[in-house]
């Protein structure tokens, strides 16, 4: 049976390829062959950055990836480092698109993890959301990745909020990588005695 996670965050720049690269060596010790997808890039000059990282990691976890190329794993990229919504400008996002795309890297792995663009609440087309393309692809589970700065309780709360209230199922983790000792003094004590459950990256 095939297995797809899809990973969000609070905000960009918060870690979500990290924990792509996190998720995918975790399934493939387990035995997976693993696969990536980031349906939406932006930014993105001479080459999407953060797929083509992804894309040679899944290479060399999973053989069957040699035979893709980084336009398989990539269904949009945009010059742009805005929300697609922007950064698209007159171009349409069509999310047949990619569910094809999605659909197609499956032939090639157990797992697969797929990368979000900033956080649940982005906009790709008007009125259609990040959140929304996660309900559309039917993942088996959502990965939050919450920061571990100053100011990432409201950020953390909100977003699992948001989880719960559009009913999809999730996991979420703290990125611990900046700020260890702030973060132990300042937020850890609120999560200890809010969640019954903490997990890290």
């Amino acid at each position: 049976m095939k297995e797809i996670y899809f990973i969000t965050a609070t905000n960009t720049n918060i870690g979500k390829t990290r924990a792509s690269e996190v998720f995918l060596k975790k399934y493939s010790k387990l035995g997976k062959r693993v696969g990536y997808f980031k349906p939406i890039e932006t930014g993105v000059i001479d080459k999407p950055v953060d797929a083509d990282c992804m894309f040679t990691l899944c290479k060399k976890l999973n053989n069957e990836f040699e035979s893709l190329n980084i336009n398989d794993i990539v269904a949009y990229t945009f010059t742009l480092a805005a929300s697609p919504y922007v950064a698209k400008k007159d171009t349409l996002i069509d999310i047949n698109i990619i569910k094809e795309k999605m659909n197609y890297l499956l032939n090639f792995c157990d797992v697969l993890i797929i990368e979000g663009a900033g956080g649940l609440l982005v906009p790709i087309n008007i009125n259609y959301f990040i959140k929304d393309l996660i309900k559309d692809l039917n993942v088996n589970q959502t990965y939050l990745i919450v920061p571990s700065k100053l100011g990432s309780i409201n950020d953390t709360l909100l977003s699992i909020k948001l989880l719960k209230d559009e009913n999809i199922d999730f996991l979420w983790f703290i990125n611990l990588y900046k700020n260890e000792s702030e973060f132990k003094e300042i937020t850890l004590p609120f999560y200890k005695a809010y969640f019954d459950k903490i997990s890290f990256l």
